[in-house]
């Protein structure tokens, strides 16, 4: 079963709060919900639309890029760097499981793990 926008949004705001050292707020404008790890955007989900319900996430570009060719309702970021983000809306092939993975990704990219020197 295909996720609806509104179940999208929902599952990747869901998958966001259970990574650590996260916050969210709405610091651009009332309709983006965006959320932060050490500052760092890595997801926002779009609120002005009812008709455009995505989520957009930073992706590697190469794999953006596979995204993008795979899915039809995966395309360039709509508000950040087109190379280095991805906005993903309902559509064949995308579930909650693809969604969940895309946000953790973002996350880790956001939030790269600290090396010791």
């Amino acid at each position: 079963m295909i996720p609806s926008g509104e179940q999208l949004q929902q599952h990747a705001r869901e998958s966001a709060v259970k990574l650590q050292a996260v916050t969210h707020g709405r610091p651009f404008t009332a309709h983006l919900d965006v959320w932060k790890v050490h500052e760092k955007v890595f997801l926002i989900v779009t609120d002005d639309d009812p008709d455009l319900q995505i989520i957009t996430v930073k992706a590697d570009p190469h794999h953006g890029d596979a995204l993008r060719r795979d899915f039809n309702s995966i395309t360039m970021g709509r508000y950040f760097n087109k190379q280095h983000w991805i906005s993903i809306g309902p559509g064949e092939g995308i579930t909650t499981e693809l969604i969940g993975d895309l946000v953790l990704d973002s996350y880790d990219l956001a939030n790269p793990p600290h090396r010791e020197q």
